[in-house]
Formats: C-alpha cells, sequence, structure tokens
C-alpha cells in the first residue's frame, strides 16, 4: 500500500527514530508498503520517519537502469560501522523536500551493519550513489536533513520554497 510522503519542514522529520526491538509482520509490512511509496516517487532511499513512523527502518535502490535488475534493500537498526576517509560529492535530493537539490559531501564508502527481513545480521560495504544513498536514509532516523549539511542562507531558501510549496498543495 503506498504512503503519504511526509514533506519539510515537519517536526516529526527532526525526530531521532526507536530501534526495531522485534521484526514483525506489521513491520515487514511497512517495508513493503515503503519500497512501493519509494518506487512510485519516484526515489532511490526513503526511511521510516518519512512516511510517520518513527522507527529505525530504511528501503533503498539505486539500481537506476531498468534494463538491470532491481535490488530492494530493507534495513532494519541501520548503522554505519565505519567510513573511509575518501569523500565525495554528490547532489542530493530528498522525497520529503521535493524538487530542491544541492552539493553534499559524504564518505565515499561506508560499512554498515543492519537486520535484514528475516531478523538475520547483514554487513555490506557500499560505494558510490548507494553509499551516499545509505548514509542519507540513516540521517533520516537521526532527525538529520541532507539541507542540514548546507549553509544557513541556502537551507533558509528551500525551507521558505518548501513552506510555499505546502502552502499550495492545502489549497482546496
Amino acid at each position: 500500500m503506498k504512503r503519504n510522503i511526509i514533506l519539510h519542514p515537519d517536526p516529526r522529520l527532526k525526530k531521532v527514530a526507536e530501534p526495531v526491538e522485534d521484526i514483525s509482520d506489521a513491520l515487514r509490512t511497512l517495508a513493503d508498503d515503503m519500497l512501493e511509496t519509494m518506487y512510485d516517487a519516484p526515489g532511490i532511499g526513503l526511511a521510516a520517519p518519512q512516511v510517520g513512523v518513527l522507527q529505525r527502518v530504511v528501503v533503498a535502490d539505486c539500481i537506476k537502469d531498468p534494463d538491470d535488475t532491481p535490488r530492494p534493500l530493507v534495513m532494519f537498526n541501520p548503522e554505519v560501522i565505519s567510513s573511509s576517509d575518501e569523500t565525495r560529492v554528490y547532489e542530493e535530493g530528498c522525497l520529503s523536500i521535493p524538487e530542491q537539490f544541492a552539493d553534499v559531501t559524504r564518505p565515499s564508502e561506508v560499512e554498515v551493519r543492519w537486520m535484514d527481513r528475516d531478523g538475520v545480521e547483514q554487513t555490506e560495504v557500499f560505494t558510490d550513489l548507494w553509499a551516499t544513498c545509505v548514509q542519507h536514509e540513516i540521517d533520516h532516523l537521526d532527525g538529520k536533513l541532507f539541507i542540514d549539511y548546507l549553509k544557513p542562507l541556502k537551507r533558509q531558501i528551500i525551507t521558505r520554497k518548501m513552506v510555499k510549496l505546502k502552502r499550495e498543495l492545502a489549497r482546496p
């Protein structure tokens, strides 16, 4: 089931999400719904707080080429356990901040640990777009948005545009 994506500014996007204690059918359904919502948007990642659920759940799929096999990834309680000193600048966007993009510098490689949908611990090293995406989504779980990496003026400009967009969307 497709879910509504919360738009910035919204206090729920600034809260720290709670760890998942037990991977239940309800949480697996949430993850499936998040994947459907992400693909429909379309996007490459989505965190549970973006759909109003303050739990540490992330979905991602950075395979953009329609000829390649999709790789839907579901992560419960993901955490970066190591990151490279080498950084990479990537123009990031966010489904909660539509049509706004900015360059963000992040480690170019990260090792992440998480629980999969069966409760099995996984660890993987991510590089390039995957590394950027996973870090961006884990930031959401900690109440951090990509615009928090920007200079205050640029952040304020984007936030004002979002306030205006939300006002326009609220009109009958």
